[in-house]
């Protein structure tokens, strides 16, 4: 049985732009938080890892910006949104469930930005009421660091630890200049605080040597402070 589906189109990778728009958008919001979130927490979850460091930055910052309805200039994550869908591409994500058991059919033929604008470009298409509940979703699957399977969905569906987490993190700025290896009267730019939450975020990764266990807070930290000395 079909949950919920979301249709991107895309720039076919041989084009020489880049863009994004919306078909058509099955995501059922009742009963609360209902099964459209989870399914766009979903396509985030399994494509966020795949994002550089400035590219992670952006998400959050633009999952913000949709949450507060502001007016979202473009381009974001290098690709240009828009309502004409003539000469793209199509990628289809679907959840699907049977009885008690539900499973993701994610599209895996697109850019991992393409997948995460088109999860969040659906999700500001949710009516206002909705909305704070399913990007509360989408805040807690972009810390998600394993399989988007059952145990996801149990993650999405069950407490809040992980959105708590980010919202008791520290709001202040010389906590967020130490962590980014700032002194407590240091002024840096825009282009430097970039610099060193790049460098700070590639230190983190498992990949180059960070610790695997503690790789999702070091990253939700890092991106905290990053926020603050931005805004």
């Amino acid at each position: 049985m079909l949950l919920a589906e979301v249709e991107i189109r895309h720039s076919r990778p041989v084009a020489p732009t880049r863009r994004v728009a919306l078909g058509l958008l099955v995501l059922p919001t009742e009963p609360a938080p209902g099964w459209g979130p989870v399914l766009l927490g979903g396509m985030i979850a399994a494509n966020a890892s795949e994002l550089d460091p400035d590219e992670l930055g952006e998400l959050h910052d633009l999952i913000d910006d949709m949450e507060a309805g502001k007016r979202i200039s473009q381009p974001r994550l290098r690709h240009r949104f828009q309502k004409d869908i003539i000469g793209l591409d199509r990628s289809r994500h679907s959840l699907v469930g049977e009885g008690e058991q539900v499973w993701f059919d994610l599209d895996d033929h697109a850019l991992p930005e393409v997948n995460i604008l088109g999860a969040l470009y659906a999700a500001s298409s949710i009516a206002v009421e909705h909305r704070p509940q399913t990007f509360r979703l989408l805040r807690k699957a972009v810390l998600w660091e394993k399989s988007v399977d059952a145990n996801f969905v149990a993650h999405l569906l069950g407490d809040d630890a992980a959105f708590s987490r980010w919202r008791a993190l520290p709001n202040d700025t010389r906590w967020a200049l130490q962590l980014l290896g700032f002194g407590p009267h240091d002024t840096p730019d825009r282009v430097l605080i970039k610099d060193r939450f790049r460098d700070a975020v590639w230190s983190a990764h498992p990949d180059r040597g960070g610790d695997a266990d503690g790789a999702g807070q070091r990253m939700t930290e890092l991106t905290q402070a990053r926020r603050i000395l931005l805004s």
